[in-house]
């Protein structure tokens, strides 16, 4: 392809340059950008979250996102991600 330079002017992600340098669709299903993704929530994880906000929102000169991480069911949720789905919520 004579026009594969143009390519490399433009950032790229890894998954992008991989594909690049071992050739286009040489990625697996699941591999690259939708490995990183964030598990959705479900209905279960979400009123769990609700009810420990409202249990937690009360609390005096402590840190509710930490309360709420230490008696969340699920592990592997990061302070980012109770944060950023209790303010969609």
């Amino acid at each position: 392809n004579k026009k594969a330079f143009v390519e490399l002017l433009f950032w790229k992600s890894p998954a992008a340059v991989y594909e690049m340098t071992k050739g286009y669709s040489s990625l697996q299903e699941g591999e690259g950008t939708t490995r990183s993704r964030v598990p959705p929530w479900t209905p279960q994880e979400e009123q769990e979250l609700r009810e420990l906000y409202w249990k937690y929102k009360e609390l005096e000169g402590g840190d509710i996102i930490a309360a709420i991480l230490a008696h969340l069911p699920t592990p592997g949720r990061t302070r980012r991600q109770v944060v950023k789905q209790l303010v969609r919520m």
